[in-house]
């Protein structure tokens, strides 16, 4: 069912390469297809909107009008539901906010030995899109994860594209946590088409900013398509959990938390990486245990046959060690002492510390964006955030007195250059350069 795999006898490279996952190959007749749905939106606006959600979702409303969801269909969906599922997106809504909140980047400005201003101007981008697919599950998470933030970094215009069934209708979960997140507009659109939308408008759906949150493949072709014309977050891959444990670990709770991450997809990836034999045994017999029960079932089997494995090294620093090498999305550490080994770490999207932090509290309820980068890109991205949200403007008010002193340095670099009317701007402002277009000597 799933692998075993020892790091002392076959080395680490060795286990790197065995869990190296084949490049991304997408048939070419899928990316035609991206191509042309993409191009077909932005030359024909809404009547290619019309006939791709026709086709794909199997709604055929008599005008666009019919996409867009209006805010009473989000009110009415959140009096709709039942009292524990309302409580539980409010305490989601509320942990996400206090969180994002605390990491909102501030403008700021600092003051040079000559009196000149530095500093930064951040402010919120105008207007974002955020994509929730549908599928195989429900995501009022994905709602809040992405919608919550926007809102916490000041983005007036949060707008929601989510593909509906053929009836037309959106989960209306997901259509309640846009509201409580604070979801300005709304449209029952999907796939590259909406993606399309945020990104070159139509009569219907005005243009984007940005364009944030998950999807599938022709999604992910869309994002990267429509970039530099809007901005992305990330092009997101398969989900993925490392669980780095010791002896003390319980292999039921490390088998729960392999399992939570296999359901997703059959592409996701489950790892335990520990020193201790007796754990790998133990978490191999709880894992056939527990998959018997799973309503999942065939997915996470799959996804454990695939890509997952149970991998046994010398010492938890070369768990560590490994753990970076993969740059996981999410990392549990499910040791004795967490706050040991993560100063050791140094490529994860997401940590969780300890026996009581199970993985799935992220993707719900802790407070951090559960949108993280994946497919080892934790080496150099980060987890979805208000920084996403802002854009930062530099300001610069030299002095007097600190342009003179900078004078001399900008005269030999503006030489080297080549560029002579850049040494002249400084010079004229202090009369030591040519002030007229015939380049007479300045006073």
């Amino acid at each position: 069912m799933i692998r075993t795999l020892d790091a002392r006898a076959l080395g680490m490279d060795a286990v790197v390469r065995a869990l190296e996952r084949p490049p991304e190959r997408v048939a070419p007749e899928i990316r035609e297809s991206v191509d042309a749905i993409v191009e077909a939106v932005r030359a024909r606006g809404d009547a290619a909107l019309l006939e791709y959600t026709a086709r794909f979702d199997g709604f055929a409303p008599v005008s666009a009008a019919a996409l867009g969801i209006p805010p009473d269909e989000l009110e009415a969906a959140e009096r709709s539901l039942p009292v524990d599922v309302r409580a539980a997106l409010h305490y989601a809504a509320e942990r996400i906010e206090r969180y994002h909140a605390a990491a909102v980047p501030k403008s700021w400005r600092m003051t040079d030995e000559h009196g000149s201003v530095l500093g930064q101007e951040v402010r919120p981008l105008d207007r974002v899109g955020i994509y929730v697919p549908g599928g195989r599950a429900t995501y009022p998470s994905t709602v809040l994860m992405t919608a919550v933030p926007a809102r916490v970094a000041g983005v007036r215009q949060i707008v929601l594209v989510t593909p509906p069934d053929p009836g037309g209708r959106v989960e209306p979960t997901v259509l309640a946590a846009a509201r409580i997140s604070g979801v300005t507009e709304g449209y029952r659109i999907g796939g590259a088409q909406a993606i399309a939308a945020l990104a070159y408008g139509t009569a219907t759906v005005a243009p984007v900013d940005k364009i944030v949150g998950p999807g599938n493949v022709y999604v992910a072709l869309a994002k990267r398509r429509v970039f530099g014309r809007v901005g992305i977050d990330m092009v997101a891959g398969p989900s993925e959990v490392i669980v780095v444990a010791d002896g003390a670990a319980d292999p039921e709770c490390v088998a729960a938390d392999m399992l939570a991450q296999a359901e997703h997809d059959p592409m996701a990836r489950a790892l335990l990486i520990t020193d201790t034999e007796p754990l790998v045994q133990a978490v191999a017999a709880a894992l056939a245990r527990q998959l018997e029960v799973l309503p999942r079932r065939a997915i996470a089997a799959q996804a454990l046959e695939a890509n997952g494995a149970l991998i046994r090294v010398d010492t938890l620093d070369a768990a560590v060690e490994l753990s970076n090498r993969l740059a996981p999305e999410h990392l549990e550490l499910l040791v004795r002492v967490p706050a040991v080994l993560l100063p050791r770490v140094r490529h994860a999207g997401a940590v969780f510390m300890g026996g009581q932090t199970p993985e799935v509290v992220g993707d719900y309820v802790a407070g951090p964006n559960h949108v993280l980068p994946t497919a080892g890109t934790a080496r150099f991205a980060s987890p979805l955030g208000t920084e996403d949200f802002v854009k930062r403007t530099s300001i610069i008010e030299y002095s007097r007195g600190g342009l003179a002193a900078a004078l001399p340095h900008v005269r030999t670099l503006t030489r080297i250059e080549g560029l002579g009317g850049h040494g002249r701007a400084a010079e004229v402002r202090l009369g030591s350069g040519p002030r007229d277009a015939r380049g007479g000597d300045g006073a």
